[in-house]
C-alpha cells in the first residue's frame, strides 16, 4: 500500500503565495511521476503540474509562470510553490504519484486533497 499525505493548503489573499507538500509512504520501490491536480466546484479535475523522477516538468496553461513544482526523491515528497495567486485558483488540490511498489506491481495513487481558497 502507498499513501499520500498533503499539507499546506489554506486561505490566502489574491497576489499571495502558498506552498503545498505531499509525502508518499508505504511499500515504494520507485516513484516515476508525481503531480498536482485541482478541482473547483462544478468543474472537472485538471492538471496543475507534474514532475518526473528525473526532474522534467509540465504545467497547466493557467499556472505557467506562477507555480513551480519540485520534488525530493530522497523523501518521496513533491512540492508546489504557488505565487501570484488568483481567485480562480481556488480549488481542492490533489497530489498524485505513480510508480512501482516492492511487490513489483504498479501504483497510481491520490491524496485526500487539500483546500486552497484565494479571497480577500
Amino acid at each position: 500500500q502507498v499513501q499520500l499525505v498533503e499539507s499546506g493548503g489554506g486561505l490566502v489573499q489574491p497576489g499571495g503565495s502558498l506552498r503545498l507538500s505531499c509525502a508518499a509512504s508505504g511499500s515504494i520501490f520507485s516513484i516515476n511521476t508525481m503531480g498536482w491536480y485541482r478541482q473547483a466546484p462544478g468543474k472537472q479535475r485538471e492538471l496543475v503540474a507534474v514532475i518526473t523522477r528525473g526532474g522534467s516538468t509540465n504545467y497547466g496553461d493557467s499556472v505557467k509562470g506562477r507555480f513551480t513544482i519540485s520534488r525530493d526523491n530522497t523523501k518521496n515528497t513533491v512540492y508546489l510553490q504557488m505565487n501570484s495567486l488568483k481567485p480562480e485558483d481556488t480549488a481542492v488540490y490533489y497530489c498524485n504519484a505513480a510508480g512501482i511498489d516492492y511487490g513489483l506491481g504498479s501504483f497510481d495513487n491520490w491524496g485526500q486533497g487539500t483546500q486552497v481558497t484565494v479571497s480577500s
